[in-house]
């Protein structure tokens, strides 16, 4: 080849077996460490004869979350990669060893599990969250949310979606305070109802306290998970909550003096200012009144007011707000994580069960490469869990255990922030609980 700046070109064919994927390694010290093949594979019913078979089970989930991870997201590429010098040292082969499995083998898994084996998975992937903690904590936040997982074939749970104008599913993720992944469910992709998110929140809930009896918990969600399904589950399993209410005309006239004074205060002046408000509403299908925080803020394009129902008691509705509910931004920091900072997943499969198999995999796969597994890594596996930024634990601050009762949870100012009583009972005390609309009541 001709010289470039006096240096030369070499071309040379001798270089033997090379691959790109040579971060596949990384991924494979954390995949040991955390031995989350092995979880998986234990909740997986292998019909095979035990004499006959080449590929374990733990081999090929770990070959396929270990594809997921390089970004080979369909199973045909196994084809290809079965070959490939890095993935076989990931598994424990030499370069020029046998192959590792192929695409009929990874589809057979792939549509092995059964729906009970689901769950199992499921509850595998929550035992690895617990995993993470060197002891058992005194509180966790769970933010719930929901992504979209657009499909181009004839998957079953699939359905258009409007906002996104196309078809997909439309699965459920939980993170924690910290943005670690902890649970998904898999569904169409519409409006979760009241039912279906309290039996998922059951499971996952029950699932957290068979190991950590004494953890308190404080759910944060936008407005459409917040049901009377989901409050009164809440109730029952002890679960504190703060999640987004919808703006209705009734919660809007509590707060129509403080918009309008807010309003004309930016209009003196200032750029954008934010007041905050709390009364006690209910609508009539809650069973029971419940605190509301409402956020008013003026800017230059007009106001703006959000309204969040908790049932924490004390804090001030701007701790309650910027503090607590806002924090909650780290669930949608995960899931645009999902979405753009990290090899996509789109449901392949034709069965639910397969698509569902494959999202407990990838987020495996999250949860092996976030934070988590990069600690075990740096600190030998020791277990001891990363501790949240600043920010985070100022906010959630005040994790405690007096006299040896329940962790509880306190305000940015240090103030214990307890579980409210039933608006019932304060009713029995004086208050009167006028009805507002057809809808909604009011306490007075």
């Amino acid at each position: 080849m001709s010289p470039v700046c006096g240096k030369r070109l070499i071309a040379r064919f001798d270089g033997g077996q090379l691959s790109s994927d040579g971060g596949v390694l990384a991924l494979r010290e954390i995949e040991a460490r955390l031995g989350i093949a092995e979880r998986l594979a234990a909740y997986v019913t292998d019909p095979r004869a035990p004499e006959r078979v080449i590929h374990s089970v733990a081999d090929i989930l770990r070959f396929r979350m270990l594809m997921i991870a390089a970004g080979y997201e369909d199973a045909n590429d196994a084809d290809s990669l079965r070959h490939d010098p890095a993935f076989k040292l990931a598994l424990g082969r030499l370069p020029d060893g046998t192959a590792l499995c192929s695409q009929p083998t990874v589809l057979r898994l792939e549509n092995q599990p059964r729906p009970r084996d689901l769950l199992r998975m499921g509850q595998a992937m929550v035992a690895l969250y617990r995993a993470s903690f060197r002891q058992a904590p005194r509180c966790i936040t769970l933010d719930i949310d929901d992504t979209f997982d657009a499909v181009h074939g004839g998957q079953q749970l699939r359905l258009f979606n409007a906002h996104y104008d196309e078809y997909g599913l439309q699965p459920i993720v939980v993170f924690d305070g910290e943005g670690r992944p902890v649970a998904a469910l898999l569904r169409q992709a519409r409006r979760s109802t009241g039912q279906e998110v309290r039996g998922f929140l059951r499971h996952l809930i029950r699932a957290i306290r068979g190991h950590w009896p004494r953890v308190e918990i404080l759910l944060c969600a936008d407005s459409h998970y917040c049901a009377p399904e989901v409050l009164n589950c809440c109730h029952t399993e002890r679960v504190d909550f703060i999640l987004g209410v919808a703006t209705t005309s009734t919660l809007r006239r509590h707060v129509e003096a403080l918009e309008g004074s807010t309003a004309a205060r930016q209009a003196a002046g200032t750029d954008k200012l934010q007041r905050y408000k709390e009364f006690h509403e209910s609508a009539a299908s809650w069973s029971r009144v419940e605190r509301i925080i409402a956020r008013v803020e003026a800017g230059p394009q007009g106001t703006d007011s959000r309204f969040v129902v908790t049932n924490l008691a004390g804090g001030s509705p701007r701790t309650m707000y910027e503090d607590l509910y806002c924090r909650r931004g780290q669930a949608e920091n995960g899931t645009s994580e999902i979405l753009w900072d990290g090899p996509p997943l789109s449901p392949a499969a034709a069965h639910w069960q397969g698509n569902q198999r494959d999202r407990s995999w990838f987020d495996a796969n999250r949860g092996s490469g976030n934070r988590p597994g990069q600690e075990q890594l740096q600190r030998g596996g020791s277990g001891r869990r990363l501790t949240g930024g600043p920010a985070t634990a100022a906010a959630a601050r005040g994790c405690r255990q007096a006299g040896g009762g329940p962790a509880g949870l306190r305000d940015g100012n240090g103030g214990l922030l307890r579980r409210a009583p039933p608006r019932s009972q304060a009713a029995r005390q004086g208050h009167q609980v006028r009805l507002m609309s057809p809808d909604t009541c009011a306490l007075t």
